[in-house]
């Protein structure tokens, strides 16, 4: 089955130096860019994180300090990666916990803007595991019955990320060919920022979630407590988690003078 698509879609993968999404860099990105007629675009590169790779985990993607001394770093590639994807929505294989957070912070490092106000991202791993509970290579098994050759490549798991797709979607006939349902059907609790510390109550509203403030509406501690905001800002959170507070902090202050 092919996807009904309204606006192009961009499965991606990352290979990185770990897993902390903060603190850890881009060594590799794979994207496929697949447009509503069906036609495809696909670009890799390899990125000199500007850190060491730790060992182990280069025994498990296989991508060496050495391999990526001389490529471009992501600050060097970052508009380029940005145009390719500007307009599209965004899927992956875990991407809304990782890959999706990950590439923002590697974003706004570089200056480039980075939200997702005008798109949706479809997480092919909960929709999986929603439905099966596996991995992405026991998921190209069970739904293309092929062996995933060079699992931990940024190209394969990219491209049997989009095939897993479109197998699930013949599959099973409550999935809507529709993005937005499937970015819906993949996503877990809803979070204003990607690393989850700025939830959303029943009304809508942004809520800490976690710390003293728990639960508390973030315009009213922010109004309540100042300085919190300022060591926030200054406290080791993701870009795009003070990106996020900045924007409900402006967007109280212009209520105020409205």
């Amino acid at each position: 089955m092919q996807l009904n698509l309204t606006k192009p879609i961009c499965f991606f993968d990352l290979e990185t130096t770990g897993i902390n999404i903060t603190h850890d860099r881009i060594v590799e990105i794979s994207i496929l860019k697949v447009f509503p007629n069906g036609t495809e675009e696909s670009k890799t590169w390899l990125v000199n994180p500007e850190m060491t790779i730790p060992k182990e985990v280069t025994e498990i993607h296989g991508i060496t300090n050495e391999k990526v001394a001389n490529e471009p770093t992501f600050k060097e590639l970052a508009k380029d990666i940005h145009n390719m994807i500007k307009d599209s929505d965004l899927g992956g294989f875990n991407s809304n916990r990782f890959d999706i957070p990950l590439l923002a912070e590697e974003m706004l490092r570089a200056e480039v803007d980075f939200d997702m106000k005008n798109r949706v991202a479809v997480d092919v791993q909960t929709i999986f595991h929603k439905m099966e509970q596996r991995t992405l290579s026991a998921a190209y098994k069970f739904y293309c019955d092929k062996n995933l050759d060079g699992a931990h490549s940024a190209e394969a798991d990219t491209n049997a990320t989009y095939q897993v797709l479109k197998a699930q979607l013949d599959k099973y006939e409550d999935l809507e060919n529709d993005t937005k349902f499937l970015a819906e059907f993949s996503s877990r609790r809803k979070f204003a920022d990607f690393a989850g510390f700025i939830s959303y109550n029943k009304e809508g509203k942004e809520c800490f979630s976690f710390g003293k403030h728990k639960g508390k509406l973030v315009t009213e501690v922010l109004e309540k407590e100042p300085g919190y905001f300022g060591w926030l800002l200054n406290a080791d959170f993701p870009l795009y988690t003070k990106k996020v507070l900045t924007a409900i902090k402006l967007r109280s202050f212009n209520n105020k003078l409205g």
